[in-house]
């Protein structure tokens, strides 16, 4: 028997170069227990990744945000006060950093993603004035709603699956997979992770990125 596992894909399921590894093709496909991805992508992301992996639809994304399980999606946090900060971040001649299409964000349903160039001070400063925080991902900064987060969104997964948290196993690499780690049974960082997760992580790897996640996965 196998843990049900929660995933993070950047920095924990990709290279050094941002690239999805493809040895998650190997042994994703046939874990035998569930296996959620939890992201800080926009919803679209990681439902994309599961139809290519051929895992079922099961995923928390945008930190929390949005949660598919068992052909349900709920949401958490305001869309509409993170687009008004980010609004606002813009006129004080803040710059969210993604162009004009902006493929970042266009999918996002609950949250603004801002990219690592931007003024973090004056993102903090209006993400205060609009009582919404800033998680920094290695990524992007994610403007969101307070209590938004990848735990809540794993706990609701269990309520449909029938599973505790303490019966998964997370790997992640960032800030926002702080949560996951500390409701779960087992949790590992990965070694490129940041201070905060491997803080909070049951256990830090000597491997980076998929080599870490291969590690945890063949040790199971």
């Amino acid at each position: 028997m196998v843990p049900p596992l929660v995933l993070d894909i950047d920095g924990t399921l990709t290279d050094a170069a941002g690239q999805l590894d493809p040895r998650v093709f190997d042994v994703l496909p046939s874990w035998d227990a569930p296996v959620v991805l939890a992201t800080g992508k926009a919803f679209p992301y990681p439902v994309s990744l599961c139809h290519y992996i051929g895992l079922p639809e099961t995923v928390v994304a945008e930190n929390g945000g949005v949660v598919l399980v068992d052909d349900e999606v709920t949401y958490a946090g305001d869309r509409e006060a993170a687009q008004a900060a980010a609004d606002e971040f813009v006129a004080r001649g803040g710059d969210l950093g993604w162009g004009g299409a902006d493929t970042v964000n266009r999918w996002r349903e609950t949250e603004i993603a801002v990219n690592l160039d931007a003024d973090e001070p004056l993102l903090r400063e209006v993400a205060a004035e609009y009582d919404l925080e800033v998680i920094d991902t290695g990524y992007a900064y994610h403007l969101k709603s307070p209590g938004v987060e990848k735990a809540v969104g794993l706990k609701h997964v269990c309520d449909f699956l029938d599973y505790e948290p303490t019966d998964f196993v997370a790997v992640g690499d960032s800030e926002n997979d702080a949560s996951t780690f500390r409701v779960v049974g087992e949790s590992y960082a990965v070694a490129n992770a940041d201070a905060v997760a491997k803080d909070a992580a049951g256990e830090v790897l000597d491997q980076s990125y998929m080599d870490g996640t291969l590690s945890v996965l063949q040790s199971l």
